[in-house]
């Protein structure tokens, strides 16, 4: 298995100001935590994400991880709409960095559509880096736009899109995801929706929201993600892990493994 979404951290190596509203995770979460936490599930590799340290410290940050045995991959932050950033061209010569994410999430409506940004998105396609895609529902309309205007670029979309699960909002996510789906350099992560959902989540909660990515982006450009150790926040991990193995219960070995581990190979080159 191959987990497409995992952070690790440490706040008095490298600063995370989101941390400090967040006091269950703000503390060291290393790889032998993440061991611990896994169970005995046979995850032997694992994507790194880059976890919003201060910009300044993102090369701190992916040199922080480059060493760990089970890291196969990173998603670095890099600030693509800066044109000609150095640290996309660092990014591109580094061989433990598969992709690129700068949040959409928190972000003003259309600020992933200013032409800088943009721009940005395509000057990390051709240097062969994947782009993460992490925004909420109701930025999905803009990511949507984003995708459109950069017909060559490989996409990720994180979180499945972050629906609104609390709200048991569904509707316009769902038309959202399906739409993006349409895109064939889309792919998508199966992962961050306990958060979503919150402690007192249910599978029947999640149910509608699982298999609808599933049916849109099927078992070949679905990626097993865990989007630890945020998922603490409202569950174990064997508990996200059992809610995706009766997911797949039904499907084909080639299909399973394809979502477990061999998905994050193709699309982030590992």
């Amino acid at each position: 298995m191959i987990d497409a979404h995992v952070h690790f951290w440490d706040p008095a190596a490298l600063h995370y100001p989101w941390l400090a509203e967040l006091p269950a995770l703000d503390r060291a979460f290393g790889a032998d935590d993440y061991a611990a936490a896994l169970g005995g599930l046979p995850v032997r590799r694992v994507v790194f994400v880059e976890a919003n340290c201060l910009p300044v410290e993102a090369a701190a940050e992916v040199a922080r991880v480059r060493e760990l045995a089970m890291v196969a991959g990173v998603v670095a932050f890099a600030d693509v709409a800066a044109r000609g950033s150095a640290a996309l061209d660092d990014a591109a010569r580094d061989p433990i960095v598969k992709g690129i994410r700068q949040n959409i999430q928190g972000q003003p409506s259309g600020f992933c559509l200013r032409p800088s940004f943009v721009d940005g998105v395509r000057e990390a396609a051709r240097r062969g880096l994947v782009f993460d895609l992490c925004a909420t529902h109701d930025q999905l309309r803009d990511v949507l736009a984003l995708v459109d205007r950069c017909p060559d670029a490989r996409f990720v979309l994180d979180h499945c899109g972050k629906p609104a699960i609390r709200a048991r909002a569904f509707d316009a996510w769902a038309r959202d995801v399906a739409e993006l789906a349409a895109h064939d350099n889309v792919s998508c992560k199966l992962s961050g929706l306990l958060t979503e959902a919150s402690a007192e989540w249910t599978a029947a909660d999640l149910a509608p929201y699982a298999e609808h990515v599933t049916a849109c982006f099927g078992a070949r450009r679905l990626l097993y993600g865990s989007d630890w150790p945020v998922l603490t926040l409202a569950g174990r991990y064997g508990d996200w892990y059992e809610l995706t193995r009766d997911l797949t219960a039904s499907w084909t070995v080639c299909d399973r493994d394809a979502f477990y581990g061999g998905n994050a190979v193709r699309v982030y080159g590992l």
